[in-house]
């Protein structure tokens, strides 16, 4: 038999961006340890959450434990007989612990030979009395961001139960009837009224709203309908798609009296998926502000009202900014006029501060607040802010004119670098830091700075994300696209190499000072730069960290140098992998040859887009199942040796080739030049994998007919010698054994 069950652990309000991984982290937890109890369920765990509640129902549970059946190994045969057949004291010690005869054990053959073992049967427990256990181990691991001692502890001699938030209440049923179950509170928790957390049957409503004007009253529910049901009477949608799909209604209803809609392209759009985490039922009222304040710029207002109050913009039919606005708020249509008054006077006093702010920062120059930047330190290693902005505008200018061969960029670059710091000194940015960068570019604008140089500024920080589609978009840079990847790549590039060399790489999932987002923007740009800036250049992390490295005072060591590749490497490898990408070609269009400072990012992305077509290819399996064992047998030649044999400095034997020793050094001969010429421009990558997969017979037939290890050395040497060279032109493309798949 299966019955259901419905758990609700009600608590204090848990902030919205702990909601949608606590939903998923109670459905896995409780899965897990139904599983570990053996509790069959038929119906998978679904959660739910609203910032009161976490609550997680199975629809079909298990009435009982599975039966556990485990066979216990005793003591070899061997020794469980003596000679004359009678038990041993072994057989009959082991016997004894089990509770039954001799008799009754049975014999099963293992790798290390024939023992006694007793195959044990027991019967499961009914759920009701396990179930308890699962809660508990449940409660225990869900993790949060910052834990709460509320001076709580559970029956499982843990000691204190640490939670995101005080627990209230609990729901606890199971088929209908409720499961007990026990927070105790520790002897710290003297306050008058403090007890126990006792599991029931009764939930909660709204905290302020409920049937016939009663918030706060018990409800008594029996199963997950009447519960869900009882919720929606009190003002409580359980469902996040429901309260979000209610958002969205009434906002596009208000939007379109107020004569304009809601856009949801930026902000507006993230603010979206945070407000049916605050909210258990949603309403919207709208508001309005003096026009006046349209003036401001409207990042800064679009970030006043979404990231600081939470409202949403109205936008005219050109996409521009109203003087109207819409929040959601927790109640069913109440005290409309209310609450639309408050929500205007806290919004006009925020956009009088951010006026204040502008028409202040106006007073002077972006440039002239450069000085400013020394009083901002950057890292005690590395100096102040300022010392930054110097390093990124001499590498800014160097990578425009080296690494993306556009020279008559460099000195834009370069000043665009020069100020991309300089906000941080503004009162904007320091009541807004979200604006920094934005704003930097905004004051370089009305400075009036070249349009490549304010749009450089404005965009430096980005990109963030690793998706095609994340901006900055050509359309957002507008001709400034060269300027721009330069002080980008710039800006990360002095943050990874400095704070590596101060000693402040990633540990675990600790990244305070935001490294793997760094590396994650810089691959974004060299990955994509066709399309994001209209170049073909192909930067190596060889040059580009060795033109950030001679910018530091201090020379890296080749251990944190060493340290800092490997980083990069694997953020490189995410950030393919995160495109679609299979991991096996990855790590074959990825491993460092000649050496890692030879690695490119927008080659390994090319290579990837057509890779696919070979890997199904029955020659090209062949090669890369046959490329592993040239690898291995090639390293028996030393990288010198072998050198010094292909600038003619060292013998090799004059005995005629056989014949399929000729035919591999005549495909090499044959397939090389497409290979290489399409190495050295970065194209045509297709034509070159078709010639690689070309190689399999060849390297076949000569591993079936040649002794590569011949004893005559000068022979030996001759062979080893080809196979290296084969070796070294399709590393040139990939590692092609890396796409074999484990046995």
């Amino acid at each position: 038999m299966y019955r259901e069950m419905l758990i609700e652990i009600g608590c204090e309000e848990l902030p919205a961006s702990w909601m949608p991984p606590l939903t998923t982290q109670l459905r896995t937890c409780i899965g897990t340890h139904l599983k570990e109890a053996r509790l069959d369920c038929l119906t998978a765990p679904e959660s739910f959450a609203t910032p009161r509640r976490l609550t997680v129902w199975v629809a079909q549970l298990a009435e009982r434990q599975a039966d556990l059946e485990e066979t216990l190994i005793g003591p070899p045969v061997r020794a469980a007989f003596d000679a004359g057949g009678q038990a041993t004291s072994a057989a009959a010690g082991f016997a004894r612990k089990q509770g039954v005869s001799v008799e009754r054990l049975s014999r099963v053959e293992t790798p290390k030979g024939i023992y006694l073992a007793y195959q044990r049967r027991q019967r499961g427990a009914a759920a009701r009395k396990v179930l308890a256990v699962v809660l508990n181990a449940t409660l225990r691991d869900l993790s949060f961001k910052k834990q709460m001692n509320w001076d709580a502890q559970l029956n499982d001699g843990r000691g204190d139960f640490l939670f995101g938030r005080p627990i209230r209440w609990l729901l606890f049923l199971y088929g209908g009837r409720a499961v007990p179950f026990v927070i105790d509170r520790t002897s710290k928790a003297i306050a008058q009224g403090v007890s126990p957390v006792r599991a029931g049957s009764i939930t909660y409503g709204h905290r302020f709203f409920g049937k016939d004007g009663s918030p706060g009253r018990p409800i008594r529910v029996g199963s997950f309908a009447e519960y869900r049901k009882a919720l929606k009477r009190h003002y409580v949608l359980l469902s996040r798609e429901e309260r979000r799909a209610r958002i969205e209604k009434k906002l596009n209803i208000h939007a379109s009296r107020a004569g304009g809609a809601v856009g949801m392209a930026g902000g507006e759009s993230s603010l979206l998926d945070e407000v049916p985490d605050l909210v258990e039922y949603p309403s919207v009222v709208s508001g309005s502000f003096p026009k006046e304040f349209l003036a401001l710029p409207e990042e800064v207002l679009k970030t006043t009202m979404i990231h600081h109050q939470h409202y949403f913009p109205v936008l005219n039919n050109l996409g521009r900014l109203t003087a109207n606005f819409l929040a959601v708020t927790n109640t069913p249509r109440d005290n409309v006029p209310a609450i639309t008054h408050n929500s205007e006077r806290v919004l006009v006093a925020r956009l009088r501060d951010a006026r204040f702010f502008w028409e202040a920062d106006r007073g002077a120059t972006l440039a002239s607040r450069l000085d400013r930047l020394d009083t901002l330190l950057f890292h005690a290693k590395l100096g102040s802010y300022l010392s930054k902005a110097r390093r990124i505008e001499r590498l800014a200018g160097c990578l425009a004119r080296d690494a993306f061969s556009a020279p008559d960029h460099a000195e834009d670059a370069a000043r665009a670098a020069r100020l991309a710091k300089a906000d941080l000194t503004t009162d904007m940015v320091g009541e807004f830091p979200e604006l920094q960068g934005v704003m930097g570019g905004i004051y370089a604008r009305e400075d009036g700075e070249p349009e490549s140089v304010w749009r450089s500024v404005y965009h430096h920080y980005l990109p963030i994300s690793v998706g095609t589609n994340s901006p900055p978009r050509p359309e957002d840079l507008k001709g400034a696209e060269v300027c721009w990847a330069a002080t980008s790549v710039a800006d990360k590039l002095d943050t990874l190499v400095g704070l590596f060399q101060a000693g402040e790489k990633p540990r675990g999932a600790r990244d305070p000072f935001g490294l793997r987002r760094q590396a994650h923007g810089l691959f974004r740009i060299l990955v994509d730069l066709p399309e994001l800036v209209g170049l073909t250049t192909r930067p190596d992390l060889g040059g580009l960290l060795s033109a950030a490295e001679s910018i530091h005072e201090v020379t890296a060591s080749n251990e944190v140098t060493a340290r800092l590749y490997l980083f990069l490497l694997d953020r490189l490898r995410f950030v393919l992998e995160q495109r679609g990408h299979d991991v096996r070609n990855v790590r074959a269009v990825t491993q460092p040859f000649p050496s890692w400072r030879e690695v490119k990012p927008l080659d390994a992305r090319l290579k990837l887009e057509v890779l696919p077509e070979f890997t199904g290819s029955v020659d090209f399996l062949q090669l890369a199942v046959l490329f592993k064992r040239v690898r291995n047998i090639a390293r028996e030649l030393p990288e010198p040796e072998f050198d010094a044999m292909e600038q003619g400095q060292a013998a090799v034997s004059k005995e005629p080739f056989e014949l399929a020793e000729a035919l591999l050094v005549e495909e090499l001969e044959r397939r090389r030049p497409a290979i290489e010429a399409a190495v050295e421009v970065g194209a045509d990558y297709r034509a070159a994998f078709a010639e690689a997969a070309g190689f399999g017979p060849a390297v076949d037939r000569f591993f079936n007919e040649v002794l590569v290890m011949a004893d005559e050395p000068l022979l030996r040497r001759r062979r080893l010698g080809l196979l290296k060279r084969l070796e070294r032109l399709v590393l040139k493309l990939a590692d092609v054994s890396e796409i074999v798949k484990e046995d």
